[in-house]
């Protein structure tokens, strides 16, 4: 079992910056490929990033490339989403959310290949 608990949302303005942190418990977070997601009012929860558990890949969504990182810190217990620029569109929920199935078999953007999720936490950019 895992739990996962996502801080560090808020309000921030159109080309700012903002750090979500995602808490992993009790196990490391290097057990399992861990992953960001988000998801806007009205629409689908969609990727935005994800860090094998191994630590040497990674993938971002077309809209996070130059623009987010995610990072693990060096006791495993977290893993950071770095947004810089954001804009209006980037408002919505954001998800931290847990895999363990191998790299290989797993679909980065479907959902149903994470065993675990956090409540979300949300961030609003004013335009």
């Amino acid at each position: 079992q895992v739990l996962l608990a996502e801080s560090g949302g808020g309000l921030v303005r159109n080309g700012g910056s903002l750090t979500l942190s995602c808490a992993v418990s009790p196990r490391p977070a290097s057990d399992f490929h861990m992953a960001w997601f988000r998801q806007a009012p009205g629409r689908e929860r969609e990727f935005v990033a994800i860090l094998s558990r191994s630590g040497a890949n990674m993938r971002y969504s077309d809209s996070a490339k130059g623009r987010f990182t995610l990072t693990r810190n060096a006791t495993r217990t977290m893993v950071h989403l770095q947004m810089s620029n954001l804009q209006p569109e980037d408002t919505a929920v954001y998800f931290c959310a847990a895999s363990g199935r191998a790299w290989l078999e797993l679909r980065p953007h479907e959902t149903r290949d994470y065993l675990a999720w956090g409540q979300g936490t949300q961030v609003t950019v004013s335009s």
